[in-house]
């Protein structure tokens, strides 16, 4: 188990820096948003499952944060994204798709 343990926390260590670093090269809030909720889901998940294995007694604790990371991670971050296109934070120039320009013309009042 600890060996299993030990090739997720590489694994979750190495999204996690793959993330900082898309995080740096991306050119907007939105695309730096989507890369860094990527990389922290598997690589938190993988972290912690990895820990998980290595000490068992905190495997179920280890599953219960993986839900709330896998559950929370998401809309959190689409309701940034979704604060940001609100406030006007205009999107990369080379942005094809704008999803959020057509939703809010419809907002439930």
């Amino acid at each position: 188990m600890a060996i299993i343990g030990d090739v997720l926390i590489i694994i979750g260590a190495t999204f996690l820096m793959l993330g900082a670093l898309g995080i740096i090269r991306m050119p907007d809030v939105y695309n730096r948003l989507q890369a860094g909720t990527k990389a922290t889901t598997l690589g938190a998940m993988s972290l912690i499952l990895g820990v998980g294995f290595i000490n068992t007694s905190f495997l179920l604790k280890s599953l219960i944060l993986i839900v709330f990371i896998a559950l929370s991670n998401p809309i959190s971050s689409s309701t940034i994204a979704r604060a940001s296109h609100k406030a006007g934070i205009s999107l990369y120039k080379k942005s094809v798709v704008d999803k959020c320009r057509d939703n809010t013309d419809k907002e439930v009042k």
